[in-house]
């Protein structure tokens, strides 16, 4: 019975690597589509959304059978929720991927020209790390990665307001430059936001380890 139980659980865990994968990838085609003015690329996010929120349900029923069909300890208990509460992080990661590549749609179709958009691109990289470094850090169940994602947080603290002040900087001394500034904002923004839902992963893989999300 443990044998099968365990066998499960892995396969848990390895969809919870492929669903991290695909956010990472969301994120990664949204910052190329922006700096080349891609369509193409951006047009390709919305499909990796749906598939994310399919492995959400997937993820989440494979989990309520673990917890129904098995008889989990102390331990399991907490890595079968943390990965409930995980998986609804990594949906919204998808969501706000797909917030950005509509965004950068709209901008295209407002004949916006790649230009430079300050660290976007560096910020969503760091995005990116997070995001797979806190995965990883549930599957191996390290508490000590889990707390650097968390740390790793300041540095894209550090972009957004370094992208904000370099995009407000730009309308105040060109003012005609402002057209897709307030767009551009917004992707500062939603990509800020993706590396506290990373934050909030690593949380629970301290809480699926310690029973404590600050432990």
């Amino acid at each position: 019975m443990r044998s099968k139980f365990d066998e499960q659980l892995t396969l848990m865990k390895n969809e919870l690597i492929r669903m991290g994968a695909l956010c990472e990838e969301a994120i990664s085609l949204t910052a190329k589509a922006l700096s080349d003015g891609d369509r193409v690329l951006a047009e390709k996010v919305e499909p990796l959304e749906a598939e994310i929120d399919q492995m959400e349900r997937d993820i989440e029923n494979l989990c309520l059978k673990l917890l129904l069909q098995q008889q989990p300890v102390a331990r399991d208990l907490r890595q079968i929720s943390a990965a409930m509460k995980i998986i609804t992080d990594m949906e919204r990661i998808g969501d706000q991927a797909a917030d950005i590549a509509e965004i950068i749609l709209s901008m295209l179709s407002e004949g916006y020209a790649p230009e430079d958009v300050g660290h976007i691109r560096e910020m969503a990289a760091e995005t990116i790390r997070m995001v797979t470094e806190s995965v990883d850090a549930y599957v191996r169940q390290d508490t000590d990665q889990a707390r650097l994602v968390i740390t790793h947080d300041d540095v894209v603290d550090r972009y957004f307001a370094q992208v904000r002040k370099v995009l407000i900087q730009n309308v105040a001394e060109e003012p005609s430059s402002g057209e897709h500034v307030l767009d551009l904002l917004m992707i500062d923004k939603y990509l800020e936001r993706i590396g506290d839902h990373a934050v909030n992963i690593a949380e629970w893989v301290i809480f699926s380890v310690t029973g404590s999300k600050k432990g």
